[in-house]
């Protein structure tokens, strides 16, 4: 087998789930580097709309919803015709859980399935079928959490479709051999999952064991997602956890 070169840096990168916290500082990071971003949210905020006319040559964004497999082959067809192939994917969008799994109605069992493992996985797909029909090679990176690994009461679905994903992320890996690096990066809780989920007994307990002595931040996470879109890098099928030691 002859020795593949080096996947390019990504230049033109999509990514789901924009409109606040990581997803915008993702947006934002790549485009003060020159990349080209295209985006979409339920809601575009005010945020990427001062965004898009701060970049406007670079830059697209559009409100989907990364459950509507129809409207998201739509955008991204849109995103090809103003930017160019898309040869970077970060797959962010998510929807969280709060509640004891005996609590938990089917459908919302269900709801957050289909938003963050099966709409990702469909994406994916589409994107991946353009990517390299058109011979282009190109970046992945999954946006999982902690709680693929590790467990928590009150996030068992939740928990479960990140692990899906982590899993999902190494078998492309594989089937891809070499034409795409796909990663994942897990991080630990964020401040506002913190507080919607965990009381402060195990918020504390938590902290106590992070030898960082403090949570995640998405300033913390946007470096790790930059190198592994952008940088000469043989790093693939891997789950990258940020969380301050915590989980070890």
């Amino acid at each position: 087998m002859s020795e593949l070169e080096p996947v390019p840096a990504a230049s033109v990168v999509l990514i789901s789930g924009a409109s606040r916290g990581l997803g915008l500082a993702m947006v934002t990071d790549l485009l003060e580097r020159g990349v080209k971003v295209a985006a979409f949210a339920r809601t575009i905020t005010p945020e990427l709309e001062a965004l898009a006319v701060q970049y406007p040559d670079t830059s697209c964004f559009g409100s989907v919803d990364i459950t509507d497999a129809a409207g998201t082959q739509v955008f991204v067809k849109e995103v090809e015709a103003k930017l160019g192939v898309i040869d970077g994917l970060v797959n962010n969008a998510a929807v969280g859980q709060d509640s004891l799994h005996v609590h938990t109605a089917p459908e919302r069992i269900e709801q957050i399935i289909e938003t963050n493992l099966t709409a990702p996985l469909v994406l994916t797909r589409f994107w991946l079928r353009r990517l390299l029909g058109k011979g282009r090679r190109g970046r992945l990176v999954n946006v999982t959490s902690i709680c693929g690994q590790r467990g928590y009461p009150g996030l068992v679905a939740y928990s479960a479709t990140k692990a899906g994903l982590d899993g999902a992320t190494r078998s492309i890996a594989r089937e891809m051999s070499g034409r795409v690096l796909a990663n994942a990066v897990a991080p630990g809780f964020f401040a506002s999952e913190m507080s919607a989920v965990l009381g402060q007994t195990q918020l504390d307990a938590i902290l106590r064991r992070t030898p960082s002595g403090r949570l995640t931040t998405p300033e913390e996470v946007v470096p790790v997602v930059r190198m592994l879109l952008l940088e000469d890098t043989n790093i693939n099928g891997q789950a990258i956890v940020i969380d301050g030691a915590g989980s070890i």
